[in-house]
């Protein structure tokens, strides 16, 4: 079973309130909630100066407060408790031709750590409002500052040999990529939540190190410190380490001094605080479930699926002619000069859904999808060129409002939708395959429904993100920005804000539904579907029954407690010297690659390869849509199809299984063209969208087979549909 890990560490017993401590906990952020020009600390309500990669609750917005964070429904990182934003510079590869390409970077961790300490004062937890940043975006050279020491990367390699972690770039090859480090100051004035600079409030400890100490006395409170590491994944680009190191931050920085972090605050402070004064020891027992348990992410929104539309309009990942914004490359220590943007915000969703209310249908959102309880039970199509245009038309034509895409290439009919399969309001989801038929279009994913509805006379899509007013992100014309963090003041509180002062919500805006619900198709008119009505699990009977295609369930995000030993050492910020204190490369800071190679095949089988998957009939079709009662994996498929007796196995679409004696009407397809990790592991494929991933048993004849399966008259623990031998 799939597990999301949050991992308390701590290290001794804590003698005193005011003496610092080393107990720290670890919070995994698995996805991105946002790539973009957007910083609303430095250049709040305007498109910044160079793109970020930001993490935390979808209440972001390009200017924000404390309301705006609580209004969040669903955060990328692990603690449902936490709504705060985090937020570091995307990084590049230049090119030889002079072209930039985003570097994939695999999510976030943020360490909570009890390193500073104040004599008299215990430590405390941010106040709601609070807000800071930590290095400095124009730095290009050494300069031994507190800045500077707050800032490291780590070469990853995993086959060991690796140098040790520098305050600059790695300048040669890392093959498990780059771990960028920040370090933010832990000691606060005790005054004001924000600073002109956004970090003159804060300070760093006494001492010469950023990571623990004492605070000075014009910054006597001391606060939890947290700590950033962004793994990004440049082994995937072709580097052979000679010549100058390749990659380049946002803001034109190939040095990687600098590397730079925003906070903004959300947090349910109360928790926060409460866990800052019980983790103060290396035993991770019950009480960690009573402070945690009830807050970490909902398994139906899963940090991967918590994520924002482009609030820019312009393309910041794959491949550019240049970097976002004005970000000449540059290795000077001078400042990059100001010049002119023209990007405005706005809310850019084309990427996310198809806008069809001038056809009469809405977009509901990304809905949830559970193998042997589908959320739309009427008509379904399967098809190599489907589109959302083909499945609206289809389920419109029948006399049905309500259309789910899934997997790519599957399209589902129904008059009602049960709440338990209903959208998150506010949350784009996970619902990113493109359509078999057209490749610009969303057509669900694995467990997975993009959910369309035929309107009344008011059709208007799902609205996601922070509601300003109007319910929409401003339109606001980006202006010069500079690289050095504003000299304009930021928020001017010096007292925290109520939750509920400035109630800032999240618009959802759905389609008018009716409550009723029928046993026979609705008419072709304006008549609308009932969306997330009556009893959670209840679905309205629907004509012309029919055997549905649906994926098992989505793994349950569960969240396992530990404690490292007392010898272990904390992670550190500080550069080469102190590089013995830093986590440990360890093959689970980053995800394994998901291959064929680690599947786990019966006695005398092997990979076939990838192949395409005809519809009608199915490349396999002994048993198809077999399931054994466990999540998705090729594994699994291969070992089910040999104990029934078959010879060919293949897995589709992430979540599905097919078994058979031969390929029928099939042809071999590029490897790359299977690339789907499965629901059950991420470390094996599950074929792609109309594509299988096909095993073979080399070893067992034709005639064998035959004999074999006239033995079985039944197919052993199988829940199949359309079994044929």
């Amino acid at each position: 079973m799939y597990t999301k890990t949050i991992t308390f560490f701590a290290f001794g017993l804590l003698s005193s309130l005011t003496a610092p401590v080393d107990a720290y906990w670890r919070m995994p952020c698995d996805g991105t909630l946002l790539t973009g020009r957007l910083d609303p600390v430095v250049t709040p309500g305007k498109v910044s100066g160079h793109t970020h990669i930001i993490l935390g609750g979808n209440g972001f917005a390009p200017t924000m407060d404390y309301a705006s964070t609580q209004a969040s429904t669903c955060t990328s990182c692990a603690i449902q408790g936490d709504f705060s934003n985090y937020w570091v510079p995307s990084m590049y590869y230049a090119a030889p031709n002079g072209t930039f390409t985003s570097v994939p970077v695999s999510g976030g961790t943020v360490y909570y750590e009890q390193r500073v300490s104040y004599p008299g004062k215990t430590l405390t937890a941010f106040p709601a409002g609070f807000r800071m940043t930590a290095g400095n975006p124009e730095l290009r050279a050494y300069n031994q500052t507190e800045q500077q020491e707050a800032i490291s990367h780590v070469c990853l390699n995993y086959a060991g040999g690796g140098p040790p972690q520098s305050p600059g770039f790695p300048t040669v090859n890392c093959p498990d990529g780059v771990r960028s480090q920040v370090y933010f100051p832990s000691c606060w004035d005790g005054v004001n939540l924000d600073s002109a600079d956004h970090q003159s409030h804060m300070a760093y400890p006494l001492g010469g190190r950023p990571d623990g100490g004492v605070c000075p006395d014009d910054h006597p409170v001391p606060m939890i410190s947290i700590f950033y590491e962004f793994i990004f994944n440049t082994g995937d680009f072709n580097w052979n380490g000679q010549g100058a190191q390749p990659f380049v931050f946002s803001m034109g920085d190939n040095t990687g001094y600098g590397f730079h972090g925003d906070f903004v605050n959300g947090w349910d402070v109360n928790l926060l605080q409460t866990a800052i004064n019980e983790f103060t020891t290396n035993d991770a027992g019950s009480a960690d479930n009573v402070y945690f348990n009830n807050y970490f992410t909902k398994p139906a929104i899963s940090g991967q699926q918590c994520s924002l539309p482009p609030m820019v309009d312009e393309q910041v990942t794959g491949t550019l002619d240049a970097l976002p914004g004005c970000n000449p490359v540059t290795n000077s220590p001078a400042p990059v000069p100001d010049c002119a943007a023209t990007q405005t915000l706005g809310s850019y969703t084309s990427s996310i859904f198809t806008d069809e209310t001038d056809k009469g249908w809405a977009y509901l959102g990304c809905g949830v999808d559970t193998y042997g309880n589908p959320a739309l039970t009427g008509p379904l199509q399967d098809d190599a060129t489907m589109t959302v245009e083909t499945c609206i038309a289809l389920c419109g034509g029948k006399g049905y409002s309500i259309a789910g895409l899934e997997y790519a290439s599957q399209c589902f009919c129904g008059n009602d939708l049960p709440a338990r399969a209903s959208p998150t309001p506010g949350v784009i989801g996970g619902c990113n395959m493109p359509c078999t038929g057209n490749s610009t279009e969303m057509c669900g994913a694995g467990s997975r429904l993009s959910l369309y509805q035929k309107c009344g006379s008011t059709c208007e899509n799902v609205q996601f993100g922070i509601a300003g007013a109007g319910g929409t992100v401003p339109s606001v014309t980006a202006v010069a920005a500079t690289h050095a963090p504003s000299t304009a003041p930021g928020p001017a509180q010096t007292s925290a804000p109520s939750a509920s002062s400035a109630s800032t919500a999240l618009a959802v805006s759905m389609p008018g539904s009716s409550s009723s619900s029928s046993s026979a198709p609705a008419a072709a008119a304006a008549t609308t579907g009932s969306v997330g009505s009556g009893s959670g699990d209840s679905v309205a009977t629907s004509p012309a029954a029919v055997d549905p295609i649906v994926p098992s369930a989505t793994p349950s995000a569960i969240i396992s407690f530990g404690a490292s030993s007392a010898s272990s050492a904390a992670p550190s910020s500080a550069p080469a010297a102190e590089s013995s204190t830093a986590p440990s490369a360890a093959p689970s800071d980053c995800p394994s690659n998901a291959t064929t190679s680690s599947v786990a095949l019966p006695s005398g089988w092997t990979s076939a390869g990838c192949y395409l998957d005809n519809l009608n009939p199915r490349t396999l079709s002994g048993i198809t849509f077999a399931w054994w009662g466990e999540q998705m994996t090729s594994s699994g498929c291969a070992h089910f199809c040999a104990d029934n007796g078959f010879s060919y196995a293949g897995t589709e679409n992430a979540g599905q299984c097919f078994c058979g004696n031969q390929l029928a009407n099939s042809k071999l397809e590029p490897d790359t063209d299977c690339n789907l990790p499965c629901e059950g592991s991420a470390t094996e494929i599950c074929g792609g969208a109309a594509r299988l991933s096909v095993f073979t048993n080399v070893a067992t004849t034709a005639r064998r087979r035959r004999s074999h399966l006239r033995r079985h008259s039944q197919y052993k623990g199988a829940h199949f549909v359309g079994a044929s031998v």
